[in-house]
């Protein structure tokens, strides 16, 4: 087995045993959304007996394709990956912004579990295994193509197989339309090109995508959003063939609430036959936060929400009763001691990730190491060996304990606020002193220079010879508040008590079709040997109202 998957699989093993270990929540009788208030995008949803399985876009960010698992659709942890790192590995190796695994399905198929994505470059991607929690298989390039995305597959009572497509506009041209294909039924090739069977330019439905293909009653759904990722609906096609003609049907929409959207999902079963719809909405800095909405069946079209006229176009609602109760209250994952081999299941790199970029060790730590920078860069953007999380909450503290080693002037490390805007605290050598300094970028992602200001000077914490070379290592906590609003504010300590105020407030800006993340850079000039910064402990209190 793959050492990284392994890892993540004992992980994913020892946290199930923690989570049924938490007080049960017998007295929880009503939900609020979002049931996530993580950045998980275009979620997709499968029940097998009494578990729910979850996936969602990952893009470039590795190991990638997340599986979430639920009794109850309301509490979630992450417990594996389905990949260790992004197909094709070599343009993957570099971060690639925006790109990679866009919006995956999951299902469960002849005692299999699959996910198909699209990756918008590459054409539609398939991995399947018998076990959620273990390995899966190796990703098998399905039908290679440029713009088709949003895949799900079909399997018809007949034996035969489908699988249902939206289009990139940005890379095909295309849009507002939604091609399906028969598929082998081992869902490893496509027997034919796609074949156009709605086209939302004639009803209104632009910008239709993530579409998601069921069977009920004799019919061929699809439910798919459309009018757009901030303000569009939901969208639920019906035809007696999986080639058309499709009717159409509004089945929600914003309405008269604040919740705006709402975008793409999918439908689940309780074990008791209820049905329940899991969909996002996109919350500017914090990501697609994951909304659950009761689904109902009128005269056999949906009814997602709820119908307060009666017309057949449910409302998102924002507190409901649970689907199901007494299950014990899960928390996901944001804290990390570094104390095993295994990094926490909620870190990401910018990239596939590579030994170089960081080592695992028995010692306490995590170690990730200086990326050389070229000296062409304007900023930090293309740097391959962040490692980052999502952000947890409206208003949360992170605090990391961190020891920064350095043998030459300008390796730098420290704390960093990613998006296409970014913030940091970092600690950078200079002679026989460390700087605390603040980096900060403005629209990163269009190649605009980063701003440092030094704020101290810090005497080292320990200073020592080594090979001829003079190294310098400083132990410190480094601190962001983040706001309501995205603003974070940093602080710093020497101690772990006293925490210093440093810099100018920040705001928080969204990435590429991802919400903000917080973790940890480590960089340093061409030339230079590489310095390095042990992660000893990471902390979040997430600040309830």
């Amino acid at each position: 087995m793959n050492k990284r998957l392994s890892s993540l699989v004992l992980a994913a093993a020892s946290l199930m045993s923690v989570c049924v270990a938490l007080p049960a929540q017998s007295a929880q009788k009503t939900y609020t959304n979002p049931v996530l208030n993580l950045d998980y995008s275009d979620p997709d949803v499968v029940a097998v007996g009494d578990d729910f399985y979850m996936t969602a876009s990952s893009f470039v960010n590795a190991p990638a394709l997340p599986i979430l698992h639920s009794k109850d659709l309301v509490n979630w942890t992450i417990v594996n990956y389905a990949l260790p790192a992004v197909e094709p590995l070599d343009h993957y190796a570099t971060p690639q912004h925006g790109c990679g695994v866009w919006a995956p399905s999951i299902r469960y198929h002849n005692g299999e579990f699959y996910i198909y994505w699209g990756d918008p470059d590459y054409g539609v991607f398939m991995v399947k295994t018998k076990d959620p929690l273990g390995e899966w298989e190796k990703p098998v390039l399905v039908y290679p193509a440029k713009g088709i995305i949003d895949t799900t597959p079909l399997w018809d009572e007949d034996g035969k197989a489908y699988l249902v497509n939206g289009w990139a506009a940005s890379r095909s041209g295309l849009n507002a339309i939604i091609t399906v294909s028969e598929m082998a039924p081992d869902g490893k090739s496509l027997l034919e090109d796609p074949v156009l069977v709605y086209d939302g330019t004639y009803h209104g439905d632009f910008t239709i995508e993530g579409p998601k293909f069921y069977k009920r009653n004799g019919y061929y759904y699809i439910l798919a959003p459309a009018g757009g990722v901030p303000t569009g609906w939901q969208v639920a096609l019906r035809s007696k063939s999986p080639y058309g003609p499709y009717e159409n049907k509004i089945v929600m929409a914003q309405g008269d609430t604040d919740i705006n959207g709402p975008h793409q999902g999918g439908w689940v079963e309780t074990p008791d036959g209820e049905s329940w719809f899991l969909n996002f909405q996109d919350r500017d800095y914090m990501g697609r936060v994951v909304h659950l909405n009761p689904m109902k069946w009128v005269n056999d079209w949906p009814v997602i929400g709820v119908d307060k006229d009666g017309d057949g176009c449910g409302e998102p609602v924002r507190t409901y009763r649970m689907p199901v109760e007494g299950q014990p209250k899960y928390e996901m994952q944001v804290d990390d001691d570094f104390n095993t081999r295994d990094l926490g299941l909620q870190w990401q790199w910018n990239c596939n990730y590579d030994m170089t970029f960081g080592l695992p060790s028995d010692l306490g730590y995590y170690r990730i190491y200086g990326h050389k920078l070229t000296g062409d860069e304007a900023n930090l953007w293309k740097v391959p060996n962040m490692l980052t999380q999502k952000f947890m909450a409206d208003d949360f503290t992170a605090t990391a304990k961190v020891k920064v080693v350095a043998n030459a002037d300008g390796q730098e490390s420290g704390l960093i606020i990613m998006g296409r805007d970014y913030g940091a605290i970092t600690i950078q050598r200079e002679g026989d002193n460390f700087l605390l300094k603040q980096l900060e970028c403005k629209a990163a992602d269009k190649g605009k220079p980063q701003t440092t200001e030094t704020l101290a000077t810090l005497k080292p914490t320990k200073a020592y010879q080594s090979g001829g070379r003079f190294v310098e290592e400083m132990d410190i906590w480094l601190r962001v508040h983040v706001a309501p609003g995205g603003e974070c504010k940093f602080s710093y300590s020497l101690d772990g008590k006293k925490f210093i105020p440093c810099g100018k407030p920040f705001t928080a800006r969204e990435g590429t079709w991802i919400g903000a993340r917080v973790g940890f850079i480590s960089v340093q000039p061409a030339g230079k040997e590489r310095g390095w910064m042990d992660l000893d402990d990471f902390k979040v209190t997430i600040n309830k109202k």
